[in-house]
C-alpha cells in the first residue's frame, strides 16, 4: 500500500530519502520503475530477509512482528526492547502517552519480514544508493550491510543519534555530498 501511494510522488524523478519501515515501501515503488528516483538513501530498514541465518537479526524481526501484531499486549520486556532499537523516548515508568500512541497506530500493521522487493531491478538500473545506519544495533548493521550489498551502494555509519541517524553528526554532510555527486 505503502508503494501504491509512493508512485505518483516518483514523476518528477527525486532523490528519495526513506527511514526505517518507510523503506520497505520506497524500495517496493523503486523496483516497479526504477528509473523514476534519481537516488536512494535507506536509513536502517527493518529488511531482515537479507540476512536470514543471523541471531539476532531473527530476534528484531520476532520482537518487531510481536509488536505489529499484539500492539499494547506484546511482552512488556520485549516491548521496551522494540521500543529502545525504534529510538522511542522510554524511561524505566510507564510509557509516555505518545510512545503508546504510536504503538497503537503501528499495530495491525504488516510484519516487514514480508516484504521481498525487487532489490536487482533496483541494481540493475544503475540507481546511486546510500545505505545509512547508527551503530546502536548489531542486527540493523548486518542487515544495512547486506542492503548496501545488494544494491550495489554506498554505506555510511553515524553513531550518536540511536534509531534518528539523520540527526547523527556528519549525517547531514554525508546526505549533501551523496546528493550532488547523484545529481544527473
Amino acid at each position: 500500500m505503502d508503494a501504491v501511494d509512493l508512485a505518483p510522488l516518483l514523476v518528477g524523478r527525486p532523490h528519495v530519502v526513506a527511514h526505517s519501515y518507510g523503506v520497505l515501501g520506497t524500495l517496493i515503488a523503486a523496483a516497479a520503475a526504477p528509473g523514476s528516483v534519481r537516488s536512494l538513501t535507506l536509513i536502517e530498514p527493518p529488511l531482515t530477509c537479507l540476512v536470514p541465518d543471523d541471531p539476532e537479526v531473527a530476534r528484531l524481526e520476532r520482537i518487531g512482528r510481536a509488536v505489529l501484531t499484539q500492539g499494547m499486549d506484546t511482552d512488556p520486556i520485549e516491548l521496551r526492547e522494540f521500543l529502545r532499537l525504534a529510538g522511542a523516548p522510554i524511561g524505566d515508568g510507564p510509557l509516555p502517552e505518545e510512545v503508546v500512541a504510536g504503538v497503537r497506530r503501528a499495530h495491525g500493521g504488516r510484519p516487514p519480514s514480508e516484504a521481498r522487493p525487487r532489490l536487482d531491478a533496483i541494481r540493475d538500473a544503475g540507481v546511486p544508493v546510500l545505505v545509512a545506519s547508527g551503530d546502536h544495533a548489531a542486527a540493523l548493521e548486518r542487515i544495512c550491510d547486506a542492503l548496501a550489498e545488494a544494491l550495489s551502494g554506498e554505506r555510511s555509519v553515524h553513531p550518536g543519534a540511536g534509531h534518528f541517524v539523520a540527526e547523527a553528526p556528519g549525517f547531514a554532510e554525508q546526505l549533501e555530498t551523496f546528493l550532488r555527486k547523484s545529481a544527473t
